[in-house]
């Protein structure tokens, strides 16, 4: 099922059930609330049950996960206090699939391969780095990748987390010679206009924590003449 609340807050509700919001998340769009004091997607997803549902009071909502704020795609939210641990639980056990697509500029090195790095992040500067050996302070980051499209002049992606670590996905591509689109931060050459970068969380796939049914949610693509060539997958 999908939905929009309205124009000003552009909510795209993928799936909705009693216990389990799934949205696709815009560029810019932060998931929890932080010292910018912008408005969290966490808040407009909350606004959306009250005025969908009428509801009175305060709105139980709880973020499972989170994604970077110029990364698109799919956010996943428990609306019910049963569901929040459960899904906690499947996500930390790694019982969760999720299927990213990134445009990146070069060819990698393989057509498919395994990515294995010791990621080290800086909070100071808010960035991670990859080592290939176990570092100090750093944390094992397995990524698995295989180039789905050539395009003209950029490559689609399509990246299975084993790990979840700070910025591994944009971090590993980079150590590779492959910085996603529009991420200066990892070494593209220039932004793109709405200071997104090319990194979708295209596809979802979990159990219900409470009705045990398997659920498989896919977010559009945002709409971008780029992205719209790769639909044709």
């Amino acid at each position: 099922m999908s939905k929009t609340l309205s124009n000003k807050s552009n909510l795209q509700v993928l799936f909705e059930d009693n216990h389990l919001i799934v949205v696709n998340k815009r560029a810019g769009d932060i998931v929890q609330g932080d010292k910018t004091g912008d408005k969290p997607l966490s808040d407009v997803v909350k606004d959306y049950i009250k005025h969908t549902y009428n509801k009175p009071g305060n709105v139980y909502l709880g973020v499972v996960h989170r994604l970077d704020r110029p990364t698109t795609g799919i956010v996943l939210f428990a609306k019910t206090s049963k569901a929040l641990p459960r899904l906690n639980k499947l996500f930390a056990e790694k019982k969760a699939q999720k299927t990213y697509w990134a445009l990146v500029k070069n060819a990698p090195p393989k057509t498919a391969d395994t990515l294995v790095h010791w990621l080290r992040k800086n909070p100071k500067n808010n960035k991670s780095t990859a080592f290939t050996k176990d570092t100090k302070d750093s944390k094992k980051a397995i990524l698995h990748y295989k180039v789905l499209k050539a395009l003209d002049h950029y490559f689609l992606l399509e990246i299975e987390l084993e790990t979840g670590r700070h910025h591994q996905i944009r971090c590993q591509l980079a150590s590779i010679g492959c910085p996603i689109k529009g991420d200066l931060k990892y070494g593209f050459n220039r932004s793109n206009p709405d200071a997104s970068i090319s990194l979708h969380a295209r596809q979802l796939e979990f159990t219900h924590p409470v009705k045990n049914e398997l659920i498989r949610v896919v977010a559009p693509l945002p709409e971008d003449p780029l992205w719209e060539a790769c639909e044709a997958i």
